[in-house]
C-alpha cells in the first residue's frame, strides 16, 4: 500500500466533491458523528453494507472531513481505467469472496497492507461482511478480516463504526431480487432515471450515515475472540432493528 501523492490527494478531493453533487439528484444524505475525524490519529472505518452504492456515498462524504484509503474487491479494482487510479490511491486489492473466489492469502494481504497504511497515518475503510446484505439487517457470519486487524492495531488508531440506513430496497440492493445487482447496469439505469425526470425532479431517497467511535469497546471485545467481536459489530449495525425495504418510485409523474 503506497501513500497517495499530493496530486492524487487533490484529484480524489475533486472527484469526491463531484460525486456528492451528482448524488444529490437522487439522495438526501444526513451525516451524524463526523467529529470522529477531528482527532489527529489514523482511523479504521468499519461500515455495514446495505447496497452496492453505499461505498460511493460513504467515501465521497468522508472526503468532506478527511481522506480515506479503501479495501476494494478485485471485481472493481481490476477495471482497466480504475485500476491505475486505485493503485496510485493506495487502495488494497482483495479477492471477490461474494462470487466464490478464495485467495488463501487474502487475510494476510489485507492485514499486512492495512497495518502499513496506519503506520503512514492513513485512514482505512474495510467492510467486515465482505458483501452486500441479503436482508434488512447486517450479518458478518464468519468473516475474519476486521477481527484480525483490530487485534493488531497500533495504539494510536481509532476504530470507527459506520451505520448506514435507507438503502435497503433501492435498485442497488438485494431486496427485490435476492441477488447482487450489476453495478454498471444500475449506473446506466440511474443516468436514465435522472434524465427521464428532467434532472431535478427525481424522487429522493433519504440516507443516514452515523459515525461512532468504537475504539475502546472494539479492542476489548476483540480480545475475547472472533465470534464475540463479530456479534458486537452486528449489534452496532442493527441497533435500529430490521429495516423494511423501501421501493421508492423512479419517476416523479407516476
Amino acid at each position: 500500500m503506497r501513500k497517495p501523492s499530493i496530486f492524487f490527494h487533490l484529484l480524489s478531493k475533486s472527484i469526491a466533491f463531484t460525486v456528492r453533487l451528482l448524488l444529490r439528484f437522487r439522495y438526501r444524505i444526513l451525516v451524524q458523528g463526523a467529529d470522529v475525524f477531528t482527532k489527529n490519529s489514523p482511523v479504521f472505518i468499519l461500515p455495514n453494507h446495505q447496497a452496492l452504492i453505499d461505498p460511493v456515498i460513504l467515501v465521497s462524504h468522508i472526503y468532506r472531513f478527511s481522506t480515506v484509503t479503501p479495501v476494494i474487491s478485485e471485481k472493481y479494482f481490476d477495471i482497466p481505467v480504475a485500476k491505475t487510479f486505485f493503485g496510485r490511491l493506495g487502495a488494497v486489492r482483495v479477492s471477490d469472496l461474494e462470487n466464490g473466489s478464495r485467495d488463501t492469502q487474502v487475510l494476510k494481504v489485507i492485514s499486512r497492507s492495512v497495518i502499513k497504511g496506519f503506520k503512514r497515518k492513513q485512514n482505512i475503510i474495510l467492510y467486515p461482511s465482505g458483501q452486500i446484505a441479503g436482508q434488512g439487517y447486517e450479518k458478518i457470519f464468519n468473516k475474519k478480516s476486521a477481527y484480525h486487524i483490530v487485534n493488531k492495531l497500533p495504539d494510536d488508531v481509532q476504530v470507527v463504526g459506520v451505520r448506514i440506513t435507507g438503502l435497503w430496497g433501492s435498485m442497488w440492493s438485494k431486496a427485490k431480487t435476492g441477488k447482487s445487482p450489476d453495478f454498471f447496469v444500475q449506473l446506466l439505469k440511474g443516468m436514465f432515471f435522472v434524465m427521464a425526470n428532467f434532472i431535478f425532479f427525481l424522487p429522493k431517497r433519504t440516507i443516514t450515515i452515523e459515525f461512532e467511535d468504537l475504539t475502546s469497546s472494539a479492542k476489548s471485545i476483540a480480545e475475547q475472540g472472533q465470534k464475540p467481536f463479530n456479534s458486537f459489530l452486528e449489534e452496532f449495525y442493527n441497533l435500529h432493528g430490521e429495516e423494511a425495504p423501501l421501493f421508492l418510485k423512479h419517476f416523479f409523474y407516476l
